[in-house]
């Protein structure tokens, strides 16, 4: 049979039995759309944070007392600083502010602005910040949800923070965060590492905990045992636990809905099958006409195979492409709050695009063979039997 004839008559059939097979397209759309819009969603926020987490440092610890972190004694600095293999060690003051009217809370973090450490982590945040101007007064940084919360609470230009013995301390507001770093930043205020424990009404000789680098990876371990000799109340946390943390996070939010994902397309499928198991007189009589005029079976189920395999690759093709504009050009309004959270300020991200092509693929498969099998499997049980018993 030649192919041109053949290719034909399959876009007359494709034409012709539209109707049939726009429901079929919309279905999948919307189903290729969700999960493409999640794994796209869960796959930029992996890369930002695991961007971010490069440039922080490899080790934090805190004191431990009774099971609860408590204050780290500033003490314990120039104890690590002597350890062999040790870089970078820096003191950070870090906690939660909250606003009691609201019930919301901001993430004040306290920076030594003329610390190396701390100016490798935040230097994207303050790359446009004037230092003497900042330091001139108590100034602070804002993300763009405290930006905005403050200016709809009348702060627009300044906020007094109430400190545990009972003062007030008035800061201004010199500048907001890149949105660009919204992921993080959103509910942060960066302050001088003084006016955190200031705010916090902590003692100058402590701090939250401590920051260190080991340029050696092989020496992680050995490093983690020194500590625990050192001080008999410290715990250590590495950066890859943090990274693992975060991974297990997003790949759990994202694996609910692969399995929501699987339990749609297995019904699909079904009501798919049946569907087509149900053949109409009239299909039925067009595929024992083709029998009866010398069509093989064969050729039956290659007419079939690619008139699915069209519709299923333009579903595919519109849904991928869908939810990447929805994702990364619109920034994924209501999804983002599944990821994101909304129990605190709201939040406003803007997405890296990042494409992994071997999980589309496996979504491609996942959605194509079961899809192919419950069409093309009723049309091989039509196709076998006489041309006459079909054409009744």
């Amino acid at each position: 049979m030649q192919d041109s004839p053949f290719f034909h008559f399959l876009s007359l059939m494709l034409f012709k039995q539209k109707s049939k097979h726009i429901g079929a397209v919309l279905i999948s759309v919307i189903i290729i759309f969700l999960l493409s819009s999640v794994l796209f969603i869960s796959s930029s926020l992996q890369y930002s944070l695991f961007q971010t987490l490069e440039d922080e440092a490899d080790f934090t610890i805190h004191r431990i007392e009774a099971g609860k972190a408590v204050n780290t004694p500033l003490s314990w600095l120039d104890k690590i600083i002597e350890i062999n293999g040790v870089t970078h060690v820096s003191p950070r003051v870090y906690g939660r502010y909250f606003f009691s009217p609201r019930e919301k809370s901001f993430l004040i973090i306290g920076v030594d602005l003329f610390d190396e450490q701390s100016s490798l982590s935040l230097q994207t945040l303050l790359k446009d910040l004037d230092l003497k101007s900042f330091l001139s007064q108590d100034s602070m940084l804002v993300g763009e949800g405290v930006k905005k919360f403050l200016a709809e609470h009348y702060y627009p230009e300044s906020f007094t923070f109430k400190t545990p013995d009972g003062k007030f301390k008035k800061v201004n507001i010199a500048n907001t965060l890149p949105l660009q770093s919204n992921l993080l930043s959103n509910d942060m205020i960066i302050v001088p590492i003084d006016l955190a424990r200031e705010i916090f009404g902590m003692d100058k000789e402590e701090v939250t905990d401590i920051t260190f680098n080991v340029p050696n990876d092989a020496e992680w371990d050995n490093i983690i045992t020194k500590m625990h000799l050192l001080f008999y109340d410290v715990r250590v946390i590495e950066k890859r636990e943090v990274k693992k943390a975060y991974e297990n996070l997003y790949n759990y939010k994202g694996g609910l809905f692969l399995i929501l994902y699987l339990v749609t397309i297995v019904t699909f499928i079904l009501i798919l099958y049946q569907r087509y198991s149900m053949v109409y007189s009239t299909e039925k009589r067009e595929i024992g006409i083709l029998r009866a005029v010398g069509w093989s079976i064969k050729d039956i189920l290659k007419l079939k195979f690619y008139e699915n395999l069209v519709i299923v690759f333009v579903s595919f093709t519109v849904g991928v492409t869908l939810a990447y504009f929805y994702v990364y050009f619109f920034h994924a309004p209501l999804l983002s709050q599944i990821f994101l959270g909304g129990s605190n300020l709201n939040n406003t991200v803007t997405y890296a695009p990042v494409l992994k092509f071997g999980t589309l693929g496996t979504i491609f498969l996942f959605y194509a063979i079961p899809f192919l099998a419950a069409v093309l499997i009723p049309a091989w049980k039509i196709a076998v039997t006489p041309p006459k018993e079909a054409m009744l």
